[in-house]
């Protein structure tokens, strides 16, 4: 299985705006359209983003803070992992874990430490997923009440 970033194009955007995650997971993570005008919203948050495919097929999405300033509590930084979608028909084969190492490696490139993420709390929250990871929290909250992890990336 062959796991890639890609760029959104006009040729795949429609395939990646139909991603989506179970109904119950949709209050943790929102869709890659709002994903998208979130983006537009926070320039400030220097967003990166690309669309997971597997084996050629669009898979997720996947979105970061890239080398930002940090600015509490809207812009964490300066590496922080915005958003990570596997559509709810892919979930369950390690897609996500690979994507998160490929970040950390692209990011570890550019020189980073650590690479910062949140997640709504409560039940079927991304929190293990995130745990296995070795992400841990900081201690902080952002102003939603996300918990606000750490994963060091470089030494």
């Amino acid at each position: 299985m062959t796991i890639t970033l890609q760029e959104i194009t006009e040729d795949n955007a429609q395939s990646v705006l139909a991603l989506r995650l179970a109904p119950s997971q949709e209050r943790f993570v929102t869709s890659v359209a709002d994903s998208l005008a979130e983006a537009d919203e926070y320039p400030q948050g220097n967003p990166w983003f690309r669309a997971i495919y597997a084996d050629g097929l669009p898979v997720g999405f996947v979105m970061l803070s890239w080398n930002v300033e940090p600015q509490p509590p809207e812009i964490h930084g300066p590496w922080f992992l915005w958003k990570l979608l596997i559509d709810h028909r892919h979930q369950g084969r390690g897609y996500g874990r690979e994507v998160v190492r490929q970040v950390m490696e692209v990011v570890r490139g550019q020189g980073a430490t650590e690479l910062l993420t949140s997640h709504v709390p409560g039940e079927g929250s991304p929190a293990g997923f995130y745990a296995r990871l070795g992400f841990v929290p900081t201690g902080e909250l952002d102003p939603e009440g996300e918990i606000i992890l750490r994963r060091i990336v470089r030494e």
